[in-house]
């Protein structure tokens, strides 16, 4: 009967270690922040799931919080802004989307009143030399715009570099969150 209750308690923890191997591996991964350049939406040492299985199933869309490839060595949190055909620019503090301006009300709460803008003005060719965003491509930008690393500085990011979605900010506990959208 004890022989029974190990194999039974082994059983479990191999098919435990199983799944979370191929949860890891295959659907979800853990993530840290680190930096500035994603606040107040994510903070510095942030304990991020991203989910890798969603972009197989549907489109990378506008405002998704991203987990891309940045280098061999360093993975980037950025939000997408602009998408494959997408003409940008960023007038008066505000974000326009082939020439339509576009509400980012996330960002709202957080604007400073100093005086200067959350986001200089710059237009997609200034920043990238091209007019559209290319085909396979995406402008991302950091939250904390004043301080954040990110297409304006670096170019466009390649689809094929993006790790998945961020659905779920589990730590801090207290700042547990599911959504991160316009």
């Amino acid at each position: 009967m004890e022989k029974i209750k190990y194999w039974a308690i082994l059983r479990t923890v191999l098919i435990a270690i199983a799944l979370a191997v191929l949860f890891r591996s295959y659907l979800f991964a853990s993530y840290v922040v680190d930096g500035k350049s994603m606040e107040p939406t994510l903070n510095d040492g942030n304990l991020l799931m991203v989910n890798k299985l969603i972009y197989d199933i549907q489109s990378i869309n506008r405002f998704d919080v991203i987990v891309f490839h940045a280098s061999e060595e360093e993975d980037y949190v950025k939000r997408v802004i602009g998408e494959p055909g997408d003409r940008i620019e960023y007038r008066n503090d505000q974000l326009y989307i082939n020439n339509e301006q576009v509400g980012q009300s996330y960002l709202e709460p957080f604007r400073k009143n100093d005086g200067e803008p959350l986001t200089e003005d710059f237009t997609l060719e200034q920043v990238t030399g091209e007019k559209k965003v290319p085909e396979g491509k995406l402008f991302v930008l950091g939250d904390n715009r004043r301080e954040s690393l990110d297409s304006r500085y670096f170019g466009f990011v390649d689809a094929t570099s993006v790790v998945g979605k961020v659905d779920v900010r589990y730590w801090p506990v207290s700042q547990l969150g599911f959504q991160f959208l316009n």
